[in-house]
């Protein structure tokens, strides 16, 4: 979305919003939780192709998962927003070569699972049932993915996950939808609606939805991976996890971004999940 466009929409919701600031509200969360891509490119499905392929029922979606087989643990990749599956191919390559057994999904509204819409309990929702069907070992995710990950394990308290792996992932919900609100330039009015918005959908404000304070009720052995130029998710979310994580491994990263791919992370990562 060009920044022309962002500036013309923010400015029209903003009107809107003296006459009727529900509608607007709610039109500022929907473009909020709307992946503006979601296509698997030719060289991702090739890739993906080699896969067996399944899809899972959750509510009203159909949840594609790709399986390489191998027999070792089995690992479970949880792909960050505005991305897909094919994001973990180099990973996969390394992880093969080491027999494990590994299982990626698609999260709602990208790649090739279903959906119009996403958000992080939703995605943490699919993780679960993917998780009943593979009993994973290990779960790696990535940016949202990471979040996600951490509020499955929080809420359902797999006891047979060994290790968990956050890549650039963000920790507060207020966080996230305040670069939203900012990137967007909405009033006041559209950001209180948001907020009263989320109260309404899931019980609880924005505030209440904290990796950082999840984790204090996470026991499971947690490497933590955060580029300190991350442009995308502050360093200091992470620092947040970290202290508050009791079992976790914090290493920072200098130049890799907020995507991490890159062969010193990926040594980090095998080397944690092997230890």
């Amino acid at each position: 979305m060009s920044n022309s466009l962002i500036k013309i929409i923010g400015k029209s919701l903003n009107t809107i919003s003296y006459i009727s600031p529900k509608y607007a509200s709610k039109k500022a969360l929907y473009l909020f939780a709307k992946p503006r891509q979601r296509r698997v490119i030719n060289d991702q499905k090739s890739f993906l192709d080699s896969a067996e392929s399944l899809y899972l029922k959750h509510k009203h979606l159909n949840i594609a998962t790709y399986l390489w087989k191998g027999n070792g643990k089995t690992v479970l990749l949880a792909h960050g927003w505005e991305s897909n599956s094919g994001r973990w191919q180099n990973l996969i390559s390394k992880l093969q070569k080491l027999e494990y057994n590994i299982v990626s999904l698609d999260a709602p509204a990208h790649g090739n699972t279903s959906g119009k819409q996403f958000n992080a309990i939703l995605y943490s929702e699919c993780i679960n049932v993917v998780a009943k069907h593979y009993n994973p070992h290990i779960i790696i995710g990535h940016s949202v993915g990471g979040m996600a990950s951490g509020f499955y394990q929080k809420n359902y308290e797999n006891k047979e996950l060994e290790k968990l792996v956050f890549l650039g992932a963000p920790s507060e919900f207020t966080g996230v939808f305040k670069n939203y609100v900012d990137m967007m330039g909405y009033n006041n009015k559209i950001e209180n609606g948001i907020n009263s918005l989320v109260l309404e959908r899931f019980n609880k404000p924005p505030s209440y939805f904290s990796l950082a304070d999840f984790s204090k009720a996470i026991d499971t052995k947690t490497l933590i991976v955060h580029d300190v130029f991350d442009k995308v998710i502050p360093f200091s979310d992470a620092q947040k996890i970290a202290k508050n994580h009791k079992n976790a491994t914090f290493i920072s990263t200098k130049g890799f971004g907020h995507g991490l791919r890159n062969e010193t992370v990926y040594k980090h990562v095998i080397d944690f999940i092997q230890s």
